[in-house]
């Protein structure tokens, strides 16, 4: 009987304890990275939708968007030419992550050739 009284107070705290979650929402941002740098992405305009739809995501959940969304959605614009608004999310990044912001300003400068 002691037994039974044991197993059935072991399953109950067991049973209380809480997963943790995730402080920012990814997506499927680490799936998009990857194949970003494995060379088999898709075209630029799929990933710019897919990191729209992730950032979407996050604000209806009320999260906050992962490390980096920011800054690979502007790469992805600097790719397919729309400087401004590659500008407008690598300054959105450092506003979010200002740790960020010197590896940014060197992307930045790199690109003007500065």
């Amino acid at each position: 009987m002691k037994k039974l009284i044991v197993i059935i107070g072991v399953l109950v705290l067991l049973s209380a304890c809480k997963t943790t979650d995730t402080l920012y929402y990814h997506g499927e941002y680490n799936k998009l990275v990857y194949t970003y740098f494995k060379g088999d992405s898709a075209a630029p305009q799929e990933q710019i939708a897919a990191l729209h739809n992730i950032i979407q995501t996050a604000e209806s959940k009320g999260k906050p968007v992962a490390p980096g969304v920011h800054a690979h959605l502007g790469l992805l614009y600097f790719e397919s030419g729309d400087d401004a608004m590659g500008q407008q999310h690598f300054e959105y990044e450092k506003t979010l992550f200002p740790e960020s912001a010197q590896y940014l300003d060197f992307l930045l400068s790199s690109r003007k050739g500065v």
